[in-house]
């Protein structure tokens, strides 16, 4: 394992990473995250290097650019291989060039290729993504920033079938953090709260829906950094409008307004009750026309229909009574076996597993 962390050359040299600045924001229940990595070069010789990083499982990057002096580069989306393939064309001409791609180890990981970095020049990557955030027990909106940016890597030319890993204390850390947040919602901003240290909330209107928050002054970076978010009335339904872009044609994707809807019930006590003490159990089978393919390894050539439905049924016989359930099915159209879950019972296993049976392709 490789003791050093962050940008590695292709020998192995540590490129000293100088500060990193993480800007949240909030809106409602998903987060954007902006992450801004200032490193720089000290050989006296343009280097190839490689950074590798860690990000939510569930996130989406919606933005990466570079900027080396007064050059900016912007990333476009493209295929693996041609993207690959152009990198290193532009390297070969000796052009300034960056990839970034996810892992084929892990798809949590992305890997940074920062390419023909010149000597003593200083190199800003930004980085933005886009995650939703998960709902605790008591109705806060959890954010975690791991406590290392850099701790799982592999540096080029390094071979593995695995992400190498490792952890930095804090007092090694060589750069440093800089880490706001911004929360807005249309329902008013109960409390943030932290296991590190904040400086006080602020307000941004008197109806108390946006507000900023910030670490206090000094923070070591030796722990994780969460952040749980509270907002008043957290169970009333709630909708957020994004204009389109401007640039972007009328019409499309980019171009068209969008609403995110968010809701929260919250039921009462009593239903939760009966379902905490047996549970309920609603199940989703897909019958739609690729599942009618072989199954994989299969001798007998089974369909993943006939797979997927045989376990379906092995299930139904073993739920514990007393509890609820229901099955719905999709392909090009959708079916459930009930209107609604209902109680568990000889007679209603009976019945589903009828219907089940005779379950083909939609």
């Amino acid at each position: 394992m490789v003791n050093c962390c962050g940008l590695l050359t292709a020998q192995k040299e540590p490129v000293p990473l100088k500060s990193v600045v993480v800007e949240l924001e909030v809106r409602d229940h998903v987060a954007t995250v902006v992450s801004t990595l200032n490193y720089e070069n000290k050989e006296d010789k343009p280097i190839e290097a490689v950074f590798v990083f860690p990000l939510p499982g569930d996130a989406a990057v919606c933005h990466f650019s570079a900027t080396i002096g007064k050059t900016q580069i912007v990333a476009e989306v493209k295929e693996k291989q041609k993207a690959r393939e152009e990198y290193d064309d532009a390297l070969s001409s000796g052009q300034q060039a960056f990839l970034l791609e996810e892992s084929e180890q892990s798809p949590d990981i992305f890997s940074l290729s920062v390419g023909s970095l010149p000597p003593g020049e200083s190199a800003f990557i930004r980085l933005e993504y886009v995650t939703e955030l998960a709902v605790q027990a008591d109705d806060g909106l959890r954010f975690c920033l791991p406590a290392v940016l850099n701790p799982r890597y592999q540096p080029q030319g390094s071979e593995g079938p695995s992400v190498q890993v490792t952890s930095v204390p804090a007092s090694l850390v060589p750069y440093s953090l800089s880490f706001s947040a911004r929360v807005s919602s249309p329902r008013p901003v109960s409390k943030v709260e932290s296991n590190c240290l904040l400086d006080p909330l602020q307000y941004l209107n008197t109806e108390q829906t946006q507000a900023t928050v910030k670490l206090a002054a000094g923070h070591k970076f030796d722990r994780d950094v969460e952040l749980l978010i509270y907002y008043k009335d957290a169970h009333q339904p709630s909708a957020v409008v994004e204009a389109g872009q401007t640039s972007a044609k009328p019409g499309t994707l980019m171009g068209d307004p969008v609403v995110m809807l968010s809701l929260y019930p919250e039921f009462p006590q009593a239903v939760m009750s009966s379902l905490t003490s047996c549970g309920e159990f609603v199940f989703l089978l897909d019958r739609s026309g690729s599942m009618d393919c072989p199954t994989n390894n299969s001798k007998q050539k089974e369909t993943r229909i006939g797979s997927a439905r045989d376990t379906l049924l092995l299930l139904l016989k073993s739920l514990p009574m007393g509890c609820y359930f229901n099955i719905y099915s999709f392909g090009s159209s959708y079916e459930h076996i009930f209107p609604e879950s209902v109680e568990y019972s000889q007679k209603t296993m009976e019945e589903a597993l009828k219907k089940v049976e005779r379950w083909r392709l939609i």
